[in-house]
């Protein structure tokens, strides 16, 4: 096992080297986080040395996700990059694909945007699967409405547009509070609903999140001038029903990602069960600079996977549990 899964990373490496990416390697520690409401994270302090009297002790993070690094070399490089790190989440359910300790593989592709990943994602899974059928692309894709119309029996579009998602909800016998969110809502129905009904015999893509559920993935242009619910440039793909990567068009307007941060700082100071700290002067990140010619640029045009590694190794090496292909067993909780 421990010879597949290095075989895999290597294949990951190759792909990516051979492609003019740049592997990168960013701290695991950060002294604060992109504030995200859906998920939870690990801290940890660091210590003066003893008795030394000149330092305080200070808190860190676990980073759930090397975006926040990723996106400032990106910034100042303006060049396709790729990583294979470790990244943490408490909390987290304990499951067959779940594990507080995780490998991920993040790539970002400039001048691109998300369906231009399903290509790259497509191509690498080429690569890998060895002609194992249930892997090899073209993937299947449906947007999110269409797999809410197949699964669960109705327009996602129509319920948000008349506002009839919780009565739906209450229909396919969930209930949630009546003051909930389209985005609570909405995941209710998804989790129950529509994602254990996924069909699992190729790859899936779901295409076109709702934009009711916050993320850093651009409005789709088609939004504008009608009164369709908006939409984000975001996917998912599913293997034998499980998610194994998420993809966003990234979000580049400087005032757009200072107003997620604002808005999840909120949720997150409301109901987070480990605060962080916040890089309250991140969306600066995204201001145009000016290059060493004196040209000043905007952010890059570009579109980031978040791949979970140890899932992808899973699914060639065909286990149906993350403890058979981790070089030791997932961490239990006391």
């Amino acid at each position: 096992m421990l010879r597949e899964r290095a075989a895999v990373i290597q294949g990951v490496r190759r792909f990516f080297d051979e492609r003019g990416y740049l592997e990168l390697d960013t701290p695991l520690l950060a002294p604060d986080l992109i504030p995200e409401a859906c998920l939870e994270v690990f801290k940890t302090t660091l210590l003066p040395p003893a008795n030394s009297g000149r330092q305080q002790a200070r808190d860190y993070w676990l980073v759930p996700s090397p975006e926040i690094w990723m996106k400032k070399l990106i910034a100042d490089h303006r060049t396709d990059v790729y990583q294979v790190c470790k990244c943490f989440r408490n909390c987290e359910p304990r499951s067959l694909a779940h594990s507080p300790e995780f490998t991920m593989l993040e790539y970002y592709t400039m001048d691109a945007d998300y369906t231009d990943s399903i290509g790259i994602t497509e191509a690498l899974f080429a690569t890998l699967a060895g002609g194992a059928e249930s892997l090899e692309p073209p993937f299947a894709r449906w947007t999110m409405d269409e797999a809410f119309r197949r699964l669960a029996g109705f327009s996602l579009t129509e319920a948000l547009e008349n506002g009839t998602l919780l009565r739906e909800a209450r229909r396919l016998g969930l209930e949630a509070p009546a003051n909930s969110s389209d985005g609570d809502v909405y995941n209710l129905i998804f989790v129950h609903a529509v994602e254990p009904r996924l069909p699992g015999k190729r790859p899936l893509v779901l295409l076109d999140y709702p934009a009711a559920v916050p993320c850093l993935a651009r409005l789709n242009a088609g939004n504008a001038g009608n009164s369709a619910p908006p939409t984000r440039q975001r996917w998912e793909l599913y293997v034998r029903g499980i998610e194994l990567a998420n993809c966003y068009s990234e979000e580049t307007d400087a005032e757009e990602v200072r107003k997620f941060f604002l808005s999840e700082q909120r949720e997150k100071a409301r109901s987070s069960v480990v605060p962080h700290a916040v890089d309250d002067v991140y969306w600066k990140t995204f201001l145009p600079r000016k290059t060493a010619s004196g040209e000043t640029l905007p952010f890059p045009r570009c579109s980031g996977v978040a791949l979970g590694l140890d899932r992808l190794v899973m699914a060639l090496t065909g286990r149906g549990a993350l403890d058979g292909i981790l070089p030791f067993p997932m961490l239990e909780p006391e």
